[in-house]
């Protein structure tokens, strides 16, 4: 659509009953404004005057392209729900083709804690999930969504480990890829499955150099011995502060050294005054989700990714 501001009135329409995450009026405001939500990357299914679909992508302000399916909603009163979202879905993607910009990474849905015993968000999830297969979307990570708050206490530092800056960003990938051998990161094993080592640590690393957090943020994770650990990368996303990255490279496992790279750099953001700081992890990461709760984390929600194989 050439003008936001019908977008900005779909998005001020009320969608009673939503049981899975969608964008508010607020939100799409904010978001665009930001350049984080475009007409663009908005998109609209009409039938006989009435607006029975949107889908609307996320992207980061300074991207050419969106990364994110954030919404996906139809009126469950006007037809098959997975017929008309999937229609929509491939006439996006088909544009988004075309216009050369690049086609969007994965589709993403904020569902409540304890989502597989609702039948309401059960089916929800279902009906997107069977239209996001139109795109080639199957392949579905559920991951953790954790917040920290002060309330909970800033982490002791402990001395078991020492916290090196790193600024040479060559020694940095080499952290990256002897961290990543034998993650229990879906996404880093999905990668390394279609690239080599080198090259997914290094597109991990461009990542988090792109994101909001600081370079000088970052942390080589030492035993006292000089004996390499891990990695610490303190972060942010357009809203606040986020744990990042971090891990533990495969000799130094099983030792509670993630946890303590966590308080490290949870007290990194205390320091610089965050109020609150967010992290997810997939659950079948037992030890790292483990690591968040102890280290006074809150489970808020969870979310669903959904990816091309």
């Amino acid at each position: 659509m050439d003008s936001a501001e019908p977008l900005l009135r779909l998005a001020e329409a009320a969608i009673g009953g939503e049981s899975v995450g969608h964008v508010s009026a607020e939100g799409y405001r904010a978001g665009q404004a930001a350049r984080r939500y475009r007409p663009e990357w908005t998109w609209i299914a009409h039938a006989e005057g009435h607006v029975v679909a949107r889908a609307v992508w996320w992207g980061r302000p300074d991207s050419d392209r969106p990364l994110l399916l954030d919404c996906l909603w139809v009126d469950g009163s006007g037809g098959d729900q997975v017929a008309i979202a999937a229609e929509l879905l491939v006439a996006a993607h088909r544009r988004f083709g075309e216009s050369g910009c690049g086609l969007p990474e994965a589709f993403r849905m904020s569902v409540p804690n304890g989502w597989r015993t609702d039948e309401t968000v059960r089916d929800a999830v279902t009906w997107r999930q069977q239209a996001a297969a139109a795109v080639g979307f199957t392949h579905v990570v559920e991951r953790l969504q954790f917040e920290w708050t002060p309330a909970a206490g800033v982490p002791e530092a402990d001395s078991r480990l020492e916290f090196r800056a790193e600024p040479d960003d060559e020694n940095m990938l080499e952290i990256f890829r002897r961290v990543g051998d034998g993650s229990l990161d879906a996404q880093t094993r999905k990668n390394r499955s279609r690239m080599s080592p080198q090259d997914v640590a290094r597109q991990e690393m461009a990542f988090y150099l792109a994101a909001p957090g600081e370079r000088d943020w970052w942390r080589a994770v030492y035993r006292p011995d000089g004996a390499l650990a891990g990695l610490a990368i303190p972060s942010a996303t357009s809203e606040n502060p986020n744990v990042g990255y971090l891990g533990v490279v495969p000799e130094m496992r099983g030792r509670g050294y993630a946890r303590m790279i966590l308080d490290a750099i949870t007290r990194s953001h205390a320091g610089r005054g965050a109020t609150r700081v967010t992290a997810t992890t997939d659950r079948d990461n037992v030890p790292m989700a483990r690591a968040f709760q102890q280290s006074g984390y809150r489970n808020t929600e969870t979310r669903l990714l959904l990816s091309a194989p």
